[in-house]
């Protein structure tokens, strides 16, 4: 259960902040930074559904720190610790992004998921355009590869920050984009679609203007053919996601924005 509720926010933040319909992925590129800020933090919970019951199962974080030439970007996610006898998490992500061009430096992916341990880390070589990857069960036994680095490729978590500074005004009702990631030594596509604006109730922290997005999602060990995801992003300069509703292989989940703290701009309410 767990286990799903994290690779469901992963595929979340994969998937958010991408809406046009007639840019390409270079279009996308050396956009500059005007929705966040050193300082953000965001914090999630996740809940997990069988029934009519909602159960807590755990958290993601997400904290952003400036330095001179980067923003570097960590998330953290855990689960709760009545939940650690069942399956416990402990999953850390990081990279770091270039200012001047919004592209990701360098990842780094430390996962310990009950018995399952994986290691990851990227490195981007602009200059060769290779990416240069280090991957294993642990950094003890990574193993070295290689890869071509495509045009504005992104990872997990640059593409979050990244694809944040797209403006929204310019878009609606049935745009999307399609774009590439790179993990797991290979390049996933990116679709997702802007449905509309609407109020929105977020549960602990008030009613907020939104866009709800819905991303196709990726059919395997997680969400099934017709499973339908639903997105509300805030609808103001942050363009931050506040709820996720999704259906998954056996229930459901959600995850609820329960506590930010330095946002570059006040919550539209």
């Amino acid at each position: 259960m767990i286990l799903h509720l994290r690779i469901l926010l992963i595929h979340v933040f994969i998937l958010l902040f991408t809406f046009t319909s007639e840019a390409q992925v270079d279009d996308i590129c050396a956009l500059p930074n005007t929705s966040f800020q050193d300082g953000e933090y965001l914090k999630y919970k996740l809940y997990y559904n069988l029934g009519f019951i909602w159960i807590p199962a755990g958290e993601v974080t997400f904290n952003l720190s400036e330095s001179d030439s980067t923003y570097d970007a960590t998330i953290t996610g855990r689960s709760y610790g009545s939940y650690d006898n069942i399956f416990k998490v402990r999953d850390e992500f990081y990279t770091s992004i270039d200012k001047g061009t919004m592209q990701p430096i360098n990842f780094l992916r430390k996962v310990e998921e009950g018995d399952h341990r994986r290691y990851d880390s990227l490195s981007f070589d602009y200059d060769n355009q290779l990416i240069y990857s280090l991957n294993g069960d642990s950094i003890e036994v990574a193993k070295k590869d290689t890869f071509p680095l495509l045009n504005c490729a992104q990872n997990l978590v640059s593409i979050m920050y990244n694809l944040r500074n797209i403006p929204l005004d310019k878009y609606g009702r049935g745009d999307s984009i399609r774009g590439n990631i790179f993990f797991d030594k290979e390049y996933s596509p990116i679709t997702i679609a802007y449905l509309k604006k609407e109020k929105k109730k977020v549960k602990g922290i008030g009613k907020f203007q939104t866009v709800k997005v819905r991303p196709k999602v990726i059919i395997g060990s997680v969400f099934k053919e017709d499973d339908v995801m639903n997105i509300w992003v805030s609808d103001d300069e942050n363009k931050i996601p506040l709820l996720i509703e999704s259906p998954i292989l056996i229930g459901k989940v959600k995850a609820i924005l329960s506590e930010y703290k330095g946002l570059k701009y006040p919550l539209t309410n």
